[in-house]
């Protein structure tokens, strides 16, 4: 089907999903869930040919994002199954109201309508997206990237299969054909059709969503991660934290690509950060982290010579750009001047350092002695997430079900006139 031939069924689909209950929502993401641990085997057989197709273009860390075995398809299915456990946001009350002329006002959460996700490499976004947007009320149209359209295509046809096999409109979950870039053109531009555009991925596909797009666009995703290790740090602590916001898994959005360091500690620090981040991983036949310094630092410790363009690029590798910075002010400025307004953390012990940095930065999450890998919906309390609002209106930081619903004013009267 052509993308508005798709656009137009799920535009008819969204009144028959506004309506469904609680229950048979919930019955239907069950379905979902079991459909894709049932197509294990498709999903598997499409997924070996993206991964050989994208092999030699991708490296290792991409290559991950987009692998898929038994174990992540059944991540995937207990995701859709935690959507169940979550409240439906859609009905709830925001506020309430009785006017002085019996007039009583509320303010009720509705679904968007139609939400369409644009997104590259990550198989599992395909479920994740869904199951929010079904469970929200909307109906989802999904363009994954040519790099994983066997396998979201595999994982589509089976959530398909388990919302017919209720009943239900297969419809409430789409996937486009076209993965050209005019195809993602005409769904930033389908005004008719798209009340909600998310675009997940890397900064050059949230930059041509944002200047192209003509339907309401969030601007999500793309993390110039910082951790600014203060000179009142726990260093023990720091090391812990820089090592897990690196290398946990440094190709996603929350993953530190920038680490400050107080002149103050750095000759005592940054010895152990090398030795924690290079040398230790080396020794245990892990990848270890390329430091890529700053002038200063580069007099204290071995690395690569950081250019300019190094604090301001989201690595999504195993590389980590140092700096010296003299104090919590200029770390801030720093942030403020490169960052993507995602997550960044400060390691302190000094309450008035951690309060004065969780009051300046302007990011959507801001840690005080943790890493910056808990910006996750999971984490969070919200269950899988579709994306992660690097904005300011309507919805920032991880974005679960409510933040996929708007509101509508229902009063109720009693004859009063004007």
């Amino acid at each position: 089907m052509t993308t508005l031939e798709i656009l137009k069924r799920a535009k008819a689909a969204t009144p028959a999903l506004a309506l469904l209950d609680t229950e048979t929502k919930n019955r239907a993401l069950l379905a979902m869930a079991d459909a894709l641990e049932a197509s294990c085997a498709d999903i598997l057989a499409a997924n070996a040919l993206d991964v050989a197709a994208a092999s030699e273009q991708m490296n290792a860390v991409m290559i991950d994002r987009l692998r898929l075995d038994e174990g992540r398809i059944r991540g995937m299915a207990n995701g859709i199954r935690e959507v169940v456990a979550l409240p439906d946001p859609i009905g709830g009350v925001i506020d309430r109201v009785t006017r002085p002329n019996g007039l009583v006002i509320e303010k009720k959460r509705v679904p968007m309508g139609v939400v369409a996700i644009i997104y590259e490499s990550r198989p599992n976004v395909t479920s994740d997206a869904a199951a929010l947007a079904l469970k929200s009320g909307n109906v989802c149209v999904l363009r994954g990237g040519k790099e994983a359209y066997r396998s979201s295509t595999a994982i589509v046809a089976a959530m398909r299969g388990g919302l017919e096999k209720l009943g239900l409109s297969a419809d409430f979950v789409n996937i486009l054909e076209d993965v050209s870039r005019a195809g993602a053109n005409e769904l930033m531009t389908a005004v008719d059709y798209v009340d909600l555009l998310i675009p997940r991925g890397g900064a050059g596909l949230i930059r041509a969503c944002v200047e192209n797009a003509k339907v309401l666009c969030i601007q999500t995703g793309t993390g110039i991660c910082h951790i600014y290790v203060d000179a009142d740090a726990d260093q023990e602590k720091a090391l812990a934290i820089l090592e897990n916001a690196k290398t946990s898994r440094p190709s996603v959005c929350n993953a530190a690509e920038v680490c400050l360091v107080s002149r103050a500690i750095a000759a005592e620090f940054l010895p152990k950060l090398q030795k924690r981040l290079v040398e230790d991983r080396a020794a245990r036949g892990e990848t270890a982290v390329e430091l890529r310094l700053c002038p200063d630092a580069a007099k204290i410790i071995s690395g690569v010579a950081a250019d300019d363009l190094d604090f301001d690029t989201e690595f999504l590798n195993y590389i980590l750009a140092v700096k010296l910075v003299d104090h919590v002010e200029e770390a801030v400025s720093h942030i403020a001047a490169h960052s993507t307004h995602h997550s960044e953390a400060i390691v302190t012990q000094n309450e008035q350092a951690a309060a004065y940095f969780t009051a300046a930065v302007d990011s959507s999450a801001v840690y005080v002695n943790a890493s910056t890998r808990f910006t996750d919906g999971g984490e969070f309390g919200l269950g899988c997430e579709i994306g992660i609002s690097t904005q300011k209106l309507h919805a920032r930081g991880p974005m679960g079900l409510a933040e996929l619903t708007t509101y509508k004013y229902v009063i109720q009267g009693n004859g009063q006139i004007r």
